[in-house]
């Protein structure tokens, strides 16, 4: 890999948020009012999030591919004792945006809030406070071969290259989704200028089925572009004309970020959520050949203990 790809990539050394952040809002579908604070963590930590309304022996969560649990409408991570935190990927999404490797987050509830049903609001947050240099050198993950996940007329795939790249197409029976495909470089603050606002959406005609199922409590139209038909109901409309397929990309960034770091590699990716997004990258680590780390190897961990200080 070429010295400037690298560098584009890679960025210098792992970075941590230079300050704490707090924020506070709803859930999208447990209809909690959580607080979450985002710390900073030291290197190698990762991002691990901790329950901090629980009284066990176990209250973090790595924010890791092999610790999603459950995929139904939000990405969901859990630990070897069930404890659980839900709707992490727009958090996600914008820790990948912003570069920001290592974090601890405590939350008082199972669930991320939802602010506005993008990534904006964090984004914003953490460029506010900024992020501190650390000692120990940022790794991505290389995609070496190409690997597939095909199911049910949907796809996705994971191909090589020299940067990291999104092409995705979704295909919804409205007429108010026009604008289907988005073909994206996601570097140099690409996500944070053009992906981190696009909302979360859902149709009116699911709206009682997902409550019935104990989903979709939080929902409101202040954080979910909701479609009727041909319709958008929300007052403000839509953010971008092609909203949902950038949606759909901030969703996949967010799971991809899973993997560990960044991914130097293409996506392609057709009528696929965060079901295939897991699916791919359990797929892909499965196979040895098909991935490197380049940059720092060694395997993050992170301390049962609050966090104390931070090496920058």
């Amino acid at each position: 890999m070429s010295t400037t790809v690298q560098s584009t990539m890679l960025g210098t050394n792992q970075q941590t948020i230079a300050a704490t952040v707090e924020f506070e809002g709803i859930t999208l579908h447990q209809g909690c009012i959580a607080r979450m604070l985002i710390k900073p963590a030291p290197d190698n930590h990762g991002i691990v999030f901790k329950r901090i309304d629980l009284e066990v022996e176990d209250r973090y969560v790595q924010a890791k591919w092999d610790c999603v649990t459950d995929t139904a409408l939000c990405t969901t991570i859990s630990n070897a004792d069930g404890v659980s935190v839900s709707t992490i990927e727009h958090l996600m999404a914008a820790l990948a945006g912003c570069k920001i490797d290592n974090a601890l987050i405590e939350i008082n509830c199972p669930e991320i809030p939802i602010m506005d049903g993008s990534s904006q609001p964090f984004v914003t947050s953490f460029e506010q406070v900024g992020v501190v240099e650390q000692r120990s050198v940022r790794r991505a993950l290389k995609i070496l071969h190409p690997v597939e996940i095909i199911d049910d007329g949907a796809h996705i795939r994971l191909t090589p290259s020299e940067s990291f790249s999104i092409d995705f197409e979704i295909d919804f029976n409205s007429e108010a989704v026009k604008e289907k495909t988005l073909d994206i470089s996601l570097v140099n603050g690409t996500f944070n200028h053009y992906i981190s606002g696009a909302r979360t959406f859902g149709f009116l005609e699911d709206v009682d089925r997902m409550r019935a199922a104990g989903l979709g409590l939080g929902g409101s139209l202040s954080n979910v572009v909701v479609v009727d038909g041909a319709k958008v109901l929300n007052d403000d409309g839509l953010r971008f004309k092609d909203e949902f397929v950038r949606h759909k990309i901030l969703d996949c960034v967010g799971d991809l970020y899973l993997s560990g770091g960044p991914i130097i590699g293409r996506v392609t990716a057709y009528k696929t959520g965060h079901y295939f997004n897991n699916r791919l990258l359990r797929e892909l680590f499965s196979r040895e050949d098909s991935w490197e780390w380049v940059g720092e190897t060694a395997a993050s961990s992170f301390p049962k203990m609050e966090i104390a200080a931070v090496s920058a």
